[in-house]
């Protein structure tokens, strides 16, 4: 159950003093005279109509002069030299726009002669000219081009009501602006703008909920019919563990998909791209992310999930929590179209009315909430059930327990008229075909729950919360022996498949085989210090029968194969719900060592099987036929010692 706070943002006016504020980067930009003695009020944020001037509030006596000139500077230090229009009322100074100048960050000087005085800084967004008088009860509207144009056809919303932008690309929405935002919902054949790996498909809004405001998008024309989605599980960058090189490390491998991607490419996150408990004690959050972000990737979108560890910890309530997200990343649901697919974002992570501080940052429960259920349906209704759905969430709707059994009631937080938990969320999506993707487990599992609703748990970018690869580098895995890595899903109209991608490996690197004679030989008591808790381990790898051949198949479904043979003989190939050796000996036994109860450690997990060889030294050949056909390939030879080095990973 949600609790909103309604917040009202203004926009913040700057008083700058003109004989100190120089910019430190333009030594041209320096000393004062005789225009020292005036103030200029600079908003943080600018909204004007195109061809429109803008007025600047001066305070204090005035000494700027008519032939004076207003210097805009972007971002990229190109200087927009902008004309004094007049003085008003001898308090009010208007200034017109340059020619070619767009919507940007600017810094605004006042330049005389050959030197130019730094009076602050403001976000412009120059609006197209509209004729519009907003109806009665309108609170947002705005237009949604492209080219120039209007659109006309194309669904906006606040998050709570949706509304079409008429035949001139204009749309209006009475709206209480309980979000503070408004989104566009992208139509097939389209993109929208970037800012780095942002799209800027919604708006914050500013002002009061009972005056209206304008909010522009536009749309860029494409064709994605064809079209790669590269889907990121939990990144957790923290600035530690040595996250942030490990993270090059990965992209390396993303952008290498990326850059031999069938048509065009995206990338989806599924929530927890950082850290809450390290945002205040590494100075870690949503900013140096997108830096971080946009350091390693160019020229690719990048939509985003919220995670549970995305909600600032020190503030009250699920709607201030989520509230820093909202403003710098995108909205919590929303949902836009690529190609013939339509994809839809929503957040489980329920923080009701939970309170502040690191205790409590677990303090969530899963479920849907009842306004994002009502806004679900409102979006269906505009989406033809032939439509192919893709639904992304944190965490999961179910989580497996055993071989072959799963947890139905993970997901069951539901406490209030009208919220989910996963039978009430699969039933609302009745008549749709639907892929589930989230992350939150760090494991990688599928599961069919039935003939028209799948679901996808990814692995995570971070694999062990980047822990397995600062302790023993090279080997970067998840709990579950899945490496690190990213799911890649390839659309082709309604046409898609998906496949798993291991960062620092090629595409066929999909299992691992173990020859568990040997691993019993390294899995011992003193491989974890001798720590009793480690010995689950040890006995868990001890207990399988002379000669098990242990085979690792992390994205495995049951339109997988996985076939055993002993010198050409088929053996009889059985799941397992097992530990992964590899992830033991690479982060659970070292962790051990250096304490009596680390966390982060190997778990079981249902993408194991085993076959019982007649010999220790026999040849033994596995075989994993994935869901597309391809076929991969290991001939053991046995005894097959077992070394971490066999599967360390080369960036």
């Amino acid at each position: 159950m949600r609790t909103n706070h309604f917040v009202t943002l203004s926009l913040a006016a700057v008083l700058c003093f003109l004989s100190f504020s120089c910019d430190p980067n333009k030594p041209e930009d320096n000393k004062s005279d005789d225009i020292v003695t005036t103030y200029i009020s600079v908003p943080s944020a600018t909204e004007i109509e195109e061809g429109s001037s803008i007025t600047l509030t001066l305070v204090g006596k005035t000494n700027i002069k008519n032939d004076d000139q207003i210097i805009l500077r972007s971002v990229a230090n190109q200087d927009y030299v902008c004309p004094i229009v007049s003085f008003k009322d001898g308090s009010h100074l208007e200034f017109a726009l340059a020619d070619g100048i767009v919507s940007g960050n600017y810094k605004i000087y006042v330049r005389r002669d050959s030197a130019n005085y730094y009076i602050g800084t403001t976000d412009l967004t120059i609006l197209k000219a509209l004729v519009v008088e907003p109806a009665s009860g309108t609170t947002i509207y705005g237009i949604v081009t492209c080219d120039g144009a209007g659109v006309p056809g194309v669904l906006v919303s606040d998050g709570k009501d949706i509304v079409k932008t008429d035949a001139n690309g204009i749309y209006q929405l009475q709206s209480q602006k309980e979000w503070q935002y408004v989104f566009v919902i992208i139509p097939s054949g389209y993109d929208v703008p970037r800012q780095g790996i942002l799209p800027e498909f919604h708006a914050a809004l500013s002002y009061p909920s009972n005056v209206p405001e304008r909010k522009d998008f536009e749309l860029i024309k494409t064709d994605n019919d064809k079209f790669t989605m590269f889907v990121c599980g939990d990144m957790h960058l923290a600035k530690r563990n040595n996250d942030i090189a490990q993270f090059a490390d990965v992209a390396k491998t993303l952008n290498s998909a990326i850059s031999k991607a069938a048509g065009k490419a995206y990338c989806m996150t599924l929530g927890d791209m950082t850290w809450d408990l390290y945002w205040y004690s590494n100075s870690y959050t949503f900013p140096q992310y997108l830096e971080t972000a946009n350091t390693n990737f160019q020229n690719v979108t990048f939509f985003h999930t919220m995670g549970n560890h995305d909600n600032d910890m020190n503030s009250v309530g699920d709607y201030n929590k989520a509230f820093r997200y909202t403003r710098d990343i995108a909205p919590t649901f929303y949902s836009f179209n690529l190609g013939k697919a339509h994809f839809i974002v929503l957040d489980n992570i329920d923080y009701n009315d939970v309170g502040t501080g690191d205790a409590l940052r677990s303090a969530y429960v899963l479920d849907y909430t009842a306004e994002q259920m009502a806004w679900l349906r409102k979006d269906l209704s505009f989406v033809d059930q032939g439509t192919p759905v893709f639904i992304t969430s944190h965490a999961p709707l179910s989580k497996p327990n055993g071989a072959t059994s799963f947890n139905n009631g993970y997901m069951s937080g539901a406490n209030s008229a009208g919220e989910a938990n996963m039978s009430e969320f699969i039933s609302a999506l009745a008549g749709y075909d639907v892929h589930f993707l989230s992350g939150h487990t760090h494991n990688l599992f599928h599961r069919t729950h039935n003939a028209k609703f799948s679901e996808h748990n990814e692995a995570a970018i971070c694999a062990s919360w980047w822990w397995s690869g600062k302790t023993t580098p090279g080997l970067h895995l998840s709990q579950d022996g899945t490496p690190g890595g990213f799911a890649v899903w390839e659309f082709n109209g309604k046409s898609f498949k998906w496949s798993y991608r291991s960062a620092g490996h090629d595409e066929k690197y999909q299992f691992r085989a173990y020859d568990m004679n040997e691993v019993k030989k390294v899995v011992t008591p003193e491989a974890g210090g001798n720590k009793s808790k480690f010995n689950d381990f040890v006995n868990a790898m001890s207990a399988y029968p002379a000669n098990t051949i242990l085979v690792n198949v992390w994205d495995y479904d049951d339109n997988w194969t996985v076939k055993i043979s002993e010198n050409g003989t088929e053996l009889n190939v059985t799941k397992d719900y097992a530990y992964d050796p590899a992830h033991i000996m690479a982060l659970t036994a070292p962790r051990y060592k250096a304490t009596d109860s680390p966390n982060f450690t190997t778990v079981k997990w249902p993408h194991f099987f085993k076959a019982q060889a007649s010999s220790a030294n026999s040849t033994v050949t596995v075989t994993v036929t994935d869901r597309s056909g391809n076929t991969f390939t290991e001939t053991m030879n046995r005894p097959k010692v077992f070394t971490l080095s066999d599967y360390k990973n080369s960036y």
